[in-house]
């Protein structure tokens, strides 16, 4: 039985297929574990020590084969293995070993370095782990979360943070990664040359995959835009850009703005039954589709008029929107925080100045939008209008034949 863009993993003697879609992982189940004498538990057969590589294939190919010269060593693997075993995730959570794996293991411009990729159950969660040696022990330095549900391993591309820039492990499946700068990188096991990636700047990685069962043609152009080297634990660099909308919407914008507790990508926390998580990625980080349209033109005081955007991107709990600013004078562009997508959309934009209060629609003549009498409206438009943060609430609406919607600024 073959479902069409698989990928077969073998976990514990059960095999399955984890149908990708746009990056997440459903499990369909395949093969049912029997009982029969002399089969024993599952446990029993589970390894004590990180399998080196990942049991995953599409068709007959390896997705992440064991890649560096440690991974073969048994002594290492079990280092390796008890470091990982140690690691916690933000909530105290720890890696399910039988179910990760050390994608590389080697000496990396003279030191050792090893990367596993560890699932975490309790979040239902994937992450990149990275390990280097410190006296006679290995230690995890660096932990990023892969926040799009399923499992780091259906990547093709992983970031890494070293000394001397930024290098990507790439999956059996890359024939071959193009940098910033539209070059094909050199790469040994599996890992890069350094590549220059500014701190706070997004730059874009274009992978070619070669055919494979769930590709049959292979893909010319798999985009990633890494959001900068600056990018914080636990948050997770690279972000799909399918079609390229994501690098013409974050041209000339801070990523380290961006990603901040008040910036788009990271204002708002993940929260669990006991409150948010701040010490998690933001439910707010991108995962994919990063894209831009333009609201209109403001102009503040005497000044010439500036560019409103909305800004739109897919996290791992939904779609979300902010607005930027950029000024006419070329200057700094302006960010607000993000605000879960929904008809009526409500920003607090702080301008230089003066904050601003931006409300945003689609426009069309089924619906009417209405201000509330003590708003001074500096700009009033189909579909957008904005105000100065009002000192007390005030609640807007807009409504359309069978529904109304409120949104409530300032205060």
């Amino acid at each position: 039985m073959w479902l069409p863009n698989t990928t077969d993993d073998a976990i514990g003697g059960v095999r399955v297929a984890r149908v990708r879609r746009r990056g997440t992982a459903a499990t369909a189940l395949l093969a049912l574990l029997l009982a029969a004498a002399g089969c024993g538990p599952v446990a029993a057969r589970q390894p004590a020590d990180l399998r080196a590589g990942y049991d995953s294939l599409d068709g007959p190919l390896t997705v992440w084969p064991a890649r560096g010269s440690l991974t073969g060593d048994a002594a290492t693997r079990a280092e390796i293995t008890a470091a990982v075993r140690g690691w916690r995730s933000p909530v105290d959570d720890r890696a399910h070993l039988p179910s990760s794996g050390i994608l590389f293991a080697g000496q990396v411009a003279g030191a050792p370095l090893a990367l596993v990729a560890a699932d975490v159950p309790g979040e239902s969660a994937s992450w990149l782990l990275q390990l280097g040696r410190h006296g006679d022990r290995w230690r995890v330095d660096h932990a990023s979360e892969y926040t799009d549900p399923g499992y780091l391993v259906y990547s093709d591309v992983l970031p890494v943070r070293l000394p001397d820039g930024r290098r990507y492990l790439t999956s059996a499946r890359v024939q071959r990664l193009l940098g910033p700068d539209g070059r094909a990188l050199a790469s040994t096991d599996g890992l890069t040359e350094p590549v220059a990636v500014p701190p706070c700047q997004a730059v874009e990685l274009t992978a070619t995959l070669r055919p494979t069962r769930s590709l049959p043609r292979g893909r010319a152009a798999d985009r990633f835009l890494d959001l900068g080297t600056a990018t914080a634990a636990p948050r997770y660099p690279l972000v799909r850009d399918e079609s390229g909308a994501g690098k013409r919407a974050l041209a000339g914008l801070d990523t380290c703005v961006l990603g901040g507790d008040t910036g788009p990508f990271g204002s708002v926390p993940r929260r669990n039954g006991d409150g948010p998580r701040p010490r998690s990625v933001p439910a707010s980080w991108p995962v994919e589709k990063i894209a831009v349209r333009s609201l209109g033109q403001v102009a503040l005081g005497d000044g010439e008029p500036g560019d409103l955007e909305q800004l739109s991107w897919e996290s791992a709990t939904g779609t979300m929107t902010a607005v930027v600013y950029r000024p006419a004078d070329g200057g700094t562009p302006v960010v607000s925080a993000a605000d879960r997508s929904t008809t009526l959309q409500a920003y607090r934009l702080p301008v230089p100045g003066q904050t601003l209060a931006v409300l945003s629609w689609r426009a069309n003549r089924d619906t009417s939008f209405a201000a509330p009498p003590a708003a001074a409206l500096l700009l009033d438009r189909p579909g957008l209008v904005v105000v100065p943060q009002p000192d007390r609430p005030l609640t807007f609406s807009l409504a359309a034949p069978e529904k109304t919607w409120y949104r409530s600024v300032g205060g």
